[in-house]
């Protein structure tokens, strides 16, 4: 059975997922979480969003052929202060770097904006499959995020819906997300 034990109609069942899609239907983009039920990290001190100089990165879907050309995420009600660096960066399923922002040293990152970074230059999917998004600001006060709470993984070979990794990061984003540790905070990231 597909659909499990579900009896309804998949379509009506899911039809409140169109309120919050584009309204051109030709417009791509990709996400890693519901636009939904988001809420901002600044309102839980346990969970944070970003560590200076620490890369958070959070898996996505992609489709063969998709071109990502932008990263963008939202911030919540803290800004960043004293931003010395900041990037974004797309990673392959084998947790590979394959683009990155340029380093926005310290322009501002204001509170409750959409924040969209280009990559330096576009990336055609070449497998569907998990990537990863990771995004890095070094300053002394990060800015909040909007997103998610999720339980860390319980069942063996789960995979972690947020991670840390690195330590002192600055201009460049690392070729490989290594040793990442399981965070909670999953952070909203959209890619277009």
């Amino acid at each position: 059975m597909q659909l499990g034990g579900y009896r309804g109609n998949v379509r009506d069942a899911l039809s409140h997922v169109n309120a919050s899609d584009p309204a051109g239907v030709d417009t791509f983009f990709r996400r890693n979480l519901p636009r939904t039920g988001l809420y901002d990290s600044a309102g839980d001190t346990g969970q944070v969003a970003l560590a200076t100089g620490v890369m958070t990165s959070v898996p996505i879907w992609l489709r063969q052929g998709d071109v990502i050309t932008n990263i963008a995420v939202r911030t919540g009600a803290t800004a960043g202060a004293t931003i010395t660096n900041q990037w974004f960066a797309l990673y392959d399923e084998s947790s590979s770097l394959i683009g990155q922002s340029a380093d926005g040293t310290s322009a501002a990152l204001a509170a409750n904006t959409t924040i969209t970074k280009p990559l330096a230059s576009a990336y055609t999917v070449q497998r569907t499959g998990l990537y990863f998004v990771g995004l890095m600001v070094a300053a002394s006060t990060t800015p909040t995020l909007l997103g998610t709470v999720a339980a860390p993984a319980i069942v063996t070979g789960e995979r972690a819906l947020s991670q840390a990794s690195g330590s002192s990061l600055t201009t460049t984003a690392p070729a490989t997300i290594a040793t990442p540790t399981a965070k909670q905070f999953v952070p909203y990231v959209v890619l277009t």
